[in-house]
């Protein structure tokens, strides 16, 4: 009799242990994303095979520590210098979705433009996981990186890569706001004449920077502007590339304008301005450098 009634209580222990490690095991993470074409997906685990067809998302992937689940990037992603190991799988926009799909990737990632719409559906009718986000913003970087975080499963270094850019640019702002703000045109193509506007991240920059755009009344990212409208704003001045600059001091169309006649042209690594990624805070360093020289940033 003490026998069978050690056992009964053997194996009401032995239940109650297991029922409760079984109420103590997380459940299967599983997220829900609605992302910028309204379009809704759950994911029932994290993505092990990343195809990511925008530099920005490239970079923040790699920045939250899961650059080697990427097979798949664009031919414009040139930054970590890890990247350029992964597949090069040429353009972001109308991408190939025959070469997509021979990465066998369970999660594709897109820029939310209207030329990648029939791209979404394609490779989602063919069972591929795929998200599209539109990054312009800086406040998009924000977002996007959170979700990502709870896409790859490591939250923690999602936060940790938006916190870090945002106590950046709350630094730089704070040492910029007394300081005098010239004017700026930011140059981006020549024919035809495109200038940064304010709906771009650029804008956001060079405001944090202690700049002022000439155009940031225009809503546009990256309107075209007519060379006589920059005559007339005279900014104090412009912002291109190493080649441009040397373009622009040597043509005399150019010189017509003071900021090049003067030579206040100012050149920037145009490489850490691709997008709003997880070096938005170190291009606003660079920025400010730029347009104050002498002060400590």
């Amino acid at each position: 009799m003490f026998s069978i009634v050690r056992s009964a209580r053997f194996l009401l222990v032995a239940s109650l242990a297991a029922a409760s490690a079984c109420a103590r095991e997380p459940a299967p993470a599983r997220t829900s994303v609605t992302d910028d074409f309204g379009d809704t997906l759950v994911f029932g685990k994290s993505p092990a095979r990343i195809v990511s067809l925008n530099p920005t998302t490239t970079e923040l992937l790699f920045a939250i520590g899961v650059g080697n689940r990427v097979v798949g990037r664009t031919m414009y992603d040139v930054y970590p210098a890890e990247a350029l190991a992964v597949q090069d799988l040429g353009q972001g926009l109308r991408p190939n979705v025959e070469a997509v799909l021979a990465t066998r990737p369970d999660l594709v990632i897109l820029y939310a433009s209207a030329d990648n719409r029939d791209a979404a559906r394609r490779l989602r009718a063919s069972g591929v996981q795929t998200v599209s986000w539109k990054l312009d913003r800086i406040a998009d970087m924000y977002r996007v990186t959170r979700v990502l975080g709870h896409l790859v499963g490591d939250t923690l270094s999602a936060n940790r890569t938006v916190d870090s850019v945002q106590a950046t640019i709350a630094r730089v702002r704070a040492q910029t706001a007394s300081l005098p703000h010239p004017t700026v045109f930011w140059f981006l193509w020549e024919t035809p004449l495109l200038s940064v506007g304010g709906g771009s991240f650029l804008n956001e920059l060079l405001e944090i920077a202690g700049g002022r755009n000439v155009f940031a009344e225009l809503p546009q990212p990256s309107p075209a502007v007519a060379f006589e409208e920059l005559l007339r704003r005279d900014p104090a001045v412009v912002l291109a590339g190493p080649k441009t600059k040397a373009h622009m001091e040597s043509d005399a169309r150019w010189n017509t304008l003071p900021a090049v006649r003067d030579r206040r042209v100012l050149t920037f690594d145009t490489t850490m301005v691709n997008g709003p990624s997880s070096r938005v805070g170190a291009s606003a360093v660079s920025l400010a450098r730029l347009l104050h020289p002498g002060v400590t940033f």
